[in-house]
């Protein structure tokens, strides 16, 4: 019987191999201890994880591993936090790679428990994509990629921030990745909550920064890298908690101590974050004193 069984998983490799070529054998041997089912999608997104069109293959094999994840597969659940360890295909999330890899290693998982103590990380809520059947969310490209997919007819926008970003000092890749999430380049773009134009300024904020037409493209770039620049100099430098306090407001980023905890928030400065990649930015000391959660005072 011993004989027979180890016959039938040599069969079932080969036959394998020559459906998915891009699954190592030691992988196939790995994924012969799974069902049917989630061999299948073990497999299939190996195939698509190793493809050349890198970030769409490697989506396509994180919805494979949320498949798998959701029907309990270790092996899913693993490499689906491999990916969002490392921002393959999704978006880097340390946390949601935490959750994934605690998840595997309570059920065994050796590999799972040893990127659990690499990370030194502890999560437990898990992707959406693991919990119900939804798509997970794709990896943003950097900036750089971002700009060069923006349609000809809207590439004066490009240039318009080169040039102010250049008049205020401000790096003009985080003025044009705030721009990508905010309204991915659409000028006259408006939120529920009256949110206006390319960089989504609010009423008050308009007028704290003397912009009249937040529909004007120029008005409104200027308006929104005033913004930033002062919170370049309100968070000393930390872009971090300047795109956080753009979305949700600097005194909530005060209070908080540090990114609040709302969801739109969070998932705000993880989408800009992953566009424009600096931790930290110049800034004018000179334009406002401090934060205090800082803790620090305003001679430096």
């Amino acid at each position: 019987m011993v004989k027979l069984a180890k016959a039938a998983l040599t069969l079932l490799v080969l036959a394998c191999s020559m459906a998915h070529a891009a699954s190592s054998e030691a992988e196939l041997e790995t994924f012969a201890n799974e069902s049917p089912v989630v061999r299948d999608l073990l497999e299939r997104a190996v195939s698509f994880e190793r493809d050349n069109q890198m970030l769409e293959g490697e989506w396509q094999a994180a919805n494979l591993y949320c498949e798998a994840s959701r029907l309990g597969s270790a092996e899913g659940q693993y490499r689906l936090g491999m990916l969002y360890a490392f921002g393959k295909g999704v978006p880097k999330d340390r946390a949601f790679a935490a959750s994934l890899f605690a998840t595997a290693s309570a059920q065994g998982h050796y590999e799972a428990q040893r990127m659990l103590e690499t990370i030194n990380f502890s999560n437990t809520e898990l992707p959406a994509c693991v919990t119900e059947v939804v798509p997970p969310d794709r990896a943003p490209v950097a900036v750089d990629a971002q700009i060069a997919s923006i349609p000809a007819n809207k590439r004066w926008v490009v240039d318009l921030v080169g040039t102010l970003s250049d008049w205020y000092m401000v790096d003009p890749k985080l003025i044009l990745a705030i721009i990508s999430v905010e309204s991915n380049f659409k000028i006259q773009a408006k939120s529920p909550k009256s949110a206006m134009g390319l960089m989504q300024m609010i009423p008050a904020t308009a007028d704290r920064f003397n912009v009249k037409n937040a529909y004007d493209a120029t008005q409104n770039i200027k308006g929104g890298i005033s913004y930033v620049k002062w919170l370049l100099s309100y968070f000393r430098g930390d872009v971090k908690l300047t795109v956080a306090a753009y979305n949700a407001g600097e005194g909530a980023v005060n209070r908080h101590r540090g990114v609040p905890p709302y969801p739109e928030t969070r998932d705000y400065v993880r989408k800009v974050l992953t566009l424009y990649s600096r931790a930290s930015h110049p800034y004018d000391a000179n334009i406002t004193a401090p934060a205090t959660m800082l803790g620090i005072t305003r001679q430096e």
